[in-house]
């Protein structure tokens, strides 16, 4: 649990989110994509000692920072001209007259219309374009991933209780106590291998709730290359597209 936090702008590594946590025990830093680096301390631990701790890990930030960039770079900057779709629905954006831009999902488009003075580039356009995409990710995995993850269930005789699709952007999928499952829309920007190799993956989680030997095990016997897709799906990042 945060109880407090401090944010500043550092000379090399720009905004710094500091946050004391009930919940740990030591420093630590973290960084993702297009969010402030995140140093996590004790509550019992000072900012200063938080500041020198970032001295001390100055090597390891620039070093992990440098990939990080080169994952932003990764992110689409949507314009008139840009190919993209999804399974089954294709980008098309147009121009109008008119003052209201607007997306919609007409006969497998996802179908943009803006004013003749829009800025396709502004962060307001293109978050429309991206709820637009995401909003025919949402409809396909609807219709895609609660039927798959039945046979699939049916077939290693893996019960579950629900199944949950959300715009999670943190983790394709999890497996509750209650052994619901909880999907990320974003499952349909994989192959169907690596698709199957997640459902797989919390089906199994129905018995084993770590990651433990017998967890491996038990993805052994029924997907025999799991570490070899678990690393394949490394190379995919669920909040870049």
């Amino acid at each position: 649990m945060s109880i407090s936090e401090k944010i500043f702008e550092h000379k090399d590594f720009g905004k710094v989110m500091m946050i004391k946590s009930t919940r740990t025990r030591r420093i630590s830093i973290s960084a993702k994509p297009f969010q402030p680096l995140r140093v996590t301390l004790p509550v019992f631990e000072s900012y200063s000692r938080a500041e020198r701790f970032l001295k001390e890990k100055e090597k390891w930030i620039h070093k992990t920072l440098e990939k990080i960039r080169k994952l932003e770079d990764q992110y689409t900057v949507f314009n008139e001209d840009t190919r993209f779709h999804t399974r089954e629905h294709e980008l098309k954006v147009e121009h109008m007259d008119g003052d209201i831009p607007r997306v919609s999902l007409k006969n497998k488009m996802i179908l943009v219309k803006l004013p003749l003075t829009s800025d396709i580039h502004s962060p307001e356009i293109q978050d429309m374009i991206r709820w637009g995409i995401q909003a025919a990710w949402r409809k396909e995995a609807r219709e895609y991933l609660p039927a798959r993850l039945s046979d699939l269930s049916r077939k290693h005789q893996l019960p579950y209780n629900r199944v949950i699709i959300k715009n999670n952007k943190t983790r394709w999928g999890s497996c509750s106590q209650k052994n619901n499952i909880n999907l990320s829309l974003h499952l349909m920007r994989l192959p169907d291998h690596l698709i199957d190799y997640i459902l797989l993956h919390e089906l199994v989680h129905t018995l084993h709730k770590n990651h433990g030997r017998r967890f491996w095990t038990n993805m052994e016997k029924i997907c025999p290359n799991a570490k070899s897709l678990d690393r394949e799906l490394r190379g995919y990042r669920i909040e870049i597209y």
